[in-house]
């Protein structure tokens, strides 16, 4: 390992979200690309997309190869889905006041079917609290899973101060197989 490189402990998020096997992942709220760096370091293919220029500016002298797209997350629409979404950073503590349910519908909506919403923040300065968030989830059709005090999986009390959950969207029925037309009836 060179000196810039970081120790592998360094990328808690990356390790999460490549353990959840996905091929392609929307770094949502990426900020200036840390962890979308990683994903694609690791062989997954990353689109990130962030509102604030400066931070896609950097992400992008970082790494010129990578998707950077610059959206509100409660409007972008980027004609793809993903296998995960992710929220990291903080990122949710971020959002407008108001927006939240709108971002994390739109999220949702960039989920293919069994995909993972995967979101981590604060809980200890009351922005939202996770019941709130969770419900947020589940109100735009997503299944809790998971949910930690940090992104080394940690166990979820009441009392910890971080916390990432895991929501599915659910994965799409089998088709429905249809009856043949009685004889005579095609």
């Amino acid at each position: 390992m060179g000196e810039d490189e970081p120790p592998a402990a360094a990328h808690p998020e990356a390790d999460l979200v490549e353990s959840l096997a996905p091929r392609a992942v929307l770094d949502a709220g990426c900020g200036t690309g840390r962890v979308a760096i990683e994903l694609t370091r690791r062989g997954i293919a990353v689109v990130g997309v962030d509102l604030d220029p400066r931070m896609l500016q950097r992400a992008r002298r970082q790494a010129p190869g990578l998707s950077w797209r610059r959206g509100d997350l409660a409007t972008v629409e980027l004609a793809r889905r993903f296998d995960v979404v992710l929220l990291a950073g903080n990122v949710v503590i971020f959002l407008a006041p108001g927006s939240e349910a709108a971002v994390v519908r739109n999220m949702a909506r960039h989920l293919r079917p069994g995909g993972y919403l995967v979101a981590g923040f604060a809980v200890s300065l009351g922005y939202l609290p996770p019941a709130t968030y969770e419900q947020l989830a589940a109100d735009a059709g997503l299944l809790l899973v998971a949910r930690y005090a940090g992104w080394e999986r940690q166990p979820w009390t009441e009392t910890a101060r971080y916390i990432v959950t895991l929501h599915r969207r659910a994965a799409a029925p089998p088709p429905r197989a249809t009856a043949p037309a009685p004889p005579g009836q095609s």
